[in-house]
């Protein structure tokens, strides 16, 4: 092996007798290159957007969402409830009971979701970093108030200093229904919004309103143990891995713990997906482009066809000869892979700390620079399969060349 790369590293450096031959191992380079670094490129870009959809998430989301294994709604009385608040891990436990209604204002009628919480809420999660008008009040005195997603609060063409009260209806679950009269068969309530919330996603902006989790009791006609789901805030510096199997310990099998990721898993399978098929598709151009070793190759085979008679004469068995010239293409495409990488990093720790490219237009957006994030996992799978492409490329066709040549009894 140490002598075919010698020899290899020396067929590289040699003057060309053809200058054709130079110019299509730098359009080689050049297409390895610009396909290592290209793929870096968008691996990151798929980084950058994942983190920055979770980071919109993460405002909303707990650290961990407790849903019923079965059903819509679960009692407290049915896990082990004081010893979950009171876990290792856990910093704070927030209730919440949430709904399908229908909201009214005015004229207008928008189906949404009612969210209530209880006072721990804006301590599990960041709810008061995404008001973006009012304030996070959910009860003032004895008068009931909420806050509504922005998009939602658009639909409703509701405004934080109207007289007018928000109603929301649900259809009742207890007492008996008048078919003569349709609208005793809905439970009402009313409240003032207290502020508008954006989390820049439409599940959320665009259906939930935030309220008192005794008013959407009283709205649902549950009692003060009946929950949907916990929310739980834990420490900053717990193992989360470790905190789940805890907290998942403590509830049992009747209720499923949810990460931020699971709370979403939907979304990160789609990203997941669409940054596996940017790959291959990537993958499948450096392919193409990697042909131009090929050539390459060729044209060197057949200029060093006296050198392969010599070294047949001194020894030297087909085997050898074919890894030379292997090791010849992997040295040629080894230049374009770390130089693209390289410059992918590059590129990507710019834009990443200066965000250099920026969203074009008059829009409002939630952020100037497009995200983008490095992960060194990707730079390392990005040489791997560069170089594995390369390889398999040149196998074949060096394999034929070089046997036509060294079985050639007219060679020299």
């Amino acid at each position: 092996m140490k002598l075919a790369f010698e020899i290899a590293r020396r067929y590289l450096y040699a003057k060309k007798s053809q200058n054709i031959i130079n110019i299509i191992s730098m359009i080689s380079v050049f297409g390895v290159l610009t396909g290592s670094m290209a793929l870096v490129i968008v691996l990151s870009v798929f980084n950058g957007v994942h983190n920055f959809m979770g980071d919109l998430y993460t405002a909303f989301d707990p650290n961990f969402k407790l849903v019923p294994s079965s059903g819509k709604v679960i009692s407290t009385d049915s896990i082990n409830y004081e010893k979950l608040k009171q876990a290792d891990d856990v910093l704070f436990v927030s209730e919440i009971l949430e709904h399908q209604a229908l909201l009214k204002f005015r004229t207008r009628k928008i189906p949404g979701v009612v969210y209530g919480v209880d006072s721990n809420f804006n301590k599990v999660s960041s709810i008061d970093s995404i008001i973006i008008d009012g304030k996070y009040e959910l009860k003032y005195k004895s008068e009931y108030r909420g806050v509504i997603g922005k998009r939602l609060a658009d639909q409703l063409a509701i405004r934080l200093n109207f007289v007018t009260p928000l109603s929301m209806y649900v259809p009742k679950r207890k007492g008996n229904i008048n078919m003569m009269n349709p609208n005793n068969a809905f439970k009402q309530e009313y409240l003032s919004p207290s502020g508008f919330f954006a989390v820049y996603q439409e599940e959320y902006d665009g259906q939930y309103l935030i309220v008192d989790i005794e008013q959407a009791r009283r709205l649902l006609q549950y009692d003060d143990k009946t929950i949907s789901s916990l929310a739980i805030k834990v420490k900053d510096d717990a193992n989360l891995e470790n905190a789940e199997k805890e907290i998942q310990s403590i509830v049992g099998s009747s209720m499923d713990v949810l990460n931020q990721q699971e709370q979403h898993v939907e979304f990160y399978k789609v990203m997941k997906v669409e940054k596996l098929f940017s790959y291959l598709i990537l993958s499948f151009i450096i392919a193409i482009a990697a042909f131009n070793i090929v050539a390459n190759l060729a044209m060197l085979i057949f200029e060093k066809k006296e050198s392969i008679f010599t070294l047949k004469s001194m020894g030297a068995d087909q085997k050898l000869i074919t890894r030379i010239f292997m090791m010849e293409g992997w040295l040629i495409s080894l230049v374009g892979i770390l130089a693209g990488t390289f410059l992918g990093i590059i590129v990507v720790l710019i834009q990443e700390h200066f965000g250099i490219i920026k969203f074009m237009g008059s829009g409002h957006y939630i952020t100037d620079a497009y995200p983008i994030a490095l992960e060194w996992l990707d730079v390392i799978v990005v040489i791997i399969t560069v170089s594995i492409i390369s390889a398999l490329a040149a196998w074949y066709p060096v394999r034929v060349i070089v046997n036509k040549y060294y079985s050639a009894s007219d060679i020299g």
